[in-house]
């Protein structure tokens, strides 16, 4: 039988016990060994095999180990030892005799795994001990930078660049997690966590696409949205189409919603005349308004118009203050 050592890798972030059966197999039948005491040697042991605790040489170890038995275990630390790999690569590749090597996964990182170690970081902060600074913020300390956050999204989804679109919705996602953290502190009755804040996200969702969680027809794009509409009235008792609109957007933004709102419910409410108001700023207002309300009849949208209107002066601006050329 061909000697080798088993590079046990498994998830930091799943329950220990939580192998396959594979690894379960090959833990129960040889001799395993590890860098540490951790939640996993305590589950393998519970299992009914034996794990020894290395502290010397772990490269050593395991050749003994491989020249008693034929076969030796490894179970990997949580960031996967890929120094112990190397090591042992290297040493077998000079001597290639001594065993083969085998890396094995005995569990993996599920889709957002890394969504629990950022939970855990912004916890440590958090917590005593941690970041002063973030310590001391509450919600409304932080609600400019939730803003200024996802604005610089928005300027990198303007812009067609992923990479940085990825980044700044690591920054948004901080703010999210943050704001759950510190809600942790609240009074009792008033706290809630991260996992609140995503298991609304998830009720909601189901709620709101029948279409995919339960048996209602997809049907085309506009009955989609006219059923989505339908199931958030139903959640919420508002007494208003305008109720749930964010007051705090960009005026132009915030004119276009509540115009858009009152169409889709059919209202037909006059725009305030420019020429009878009592004073410039209310006139103006009344200009714009009516102005927005013309985008929205011919489907443009207001702030992106003037956002791109003001960025082509700003580059108007900068080329102005440039030195002249030398002739």
């Amino acid at each position: 039988m061909t000697a080798r050592i088993v590079l046990l890798v498994t998830s930091p972030r799943l329950p220990a016990g939580l192998l396959t059966s594979a690894a379960w197999d090959v833990v129960r039948q040889h001799p395993v060994l590890a860098g540490a005491e951790s939640e996993l040697t305590t589950a393998v042991r519970q299992a009914g095999a034996e794990v020894t605790v290395v502290a010397g040489s772990a490269t050593q170890a395991l050749l003994d180990t491989v020249a008693a038995h034929g076969t030796a275990v490894w179970l990997a630390g949580p960031a996967g030892d890929e120094s112990l790999a190397r090591e042992l690569g290297l040493r077998l590749a000079r001597e290639p005799g001594l065993a083969e090597m085998e890396l094995m996964y005995g569990s993996w990182d599920p889709p957002g795994a890394r969504l629990l170690d950022a939970v855990a970081v912004l916890d440590r902060l958090a917590s005593p001990g941690g970041d002063p600074w973030k310590r001391a913020q509450t919600h409304r300390s932080l609600a400019g930078y939730l803003l200024e956050e996802s604005y610089e999204a928005y300027d990198a989804m303007s812009a067609d660049d992923t990479d940085a679109l990825r980044e700044e919705l690591g920054d948004v996602l901080l703010q999210v997690v943050l704001h759950a953290r510190l809600a942790e502190e609240l009074p009792e009755g008033e706290r809630w966590s991260i996992d609140d804040v995503a298991g609304g996200l998830v009720d909601k969702m189901i709620r709101r696409n029948p279409h995919v969680f339960a048996d209602a027809e997809a049907g085309t794009l506009e009955e989609i949205t006219a059923n989505w509409e339908r199931i958030k009235r139903a959640e919420k008792a508002r007494d208003s189409v305008l109720d749930g609109v964010a007051l705090s957007q960009p005026a132009l933004s915030l004119a276009a919603q509540i115009l858009d709102r009152s169409a889709r419910a059919n209202l037909t409410v006059p725009l305030p005349p420019p020429d009878t108001r009592a004073d410039e700023e209310a006139a103006l207002g009344a200009t714009l308004l009516t102005l927005v309300a013309e985008a929205r009849r011919t489907g443009l949208n207001p702030e992106a118009a003037l956002r791109r209107a003001t960025l082509a002066h700003a580059d108007a601006i900068r080329a102005a203050e440039r030195p002249p050329a030398p002739s």
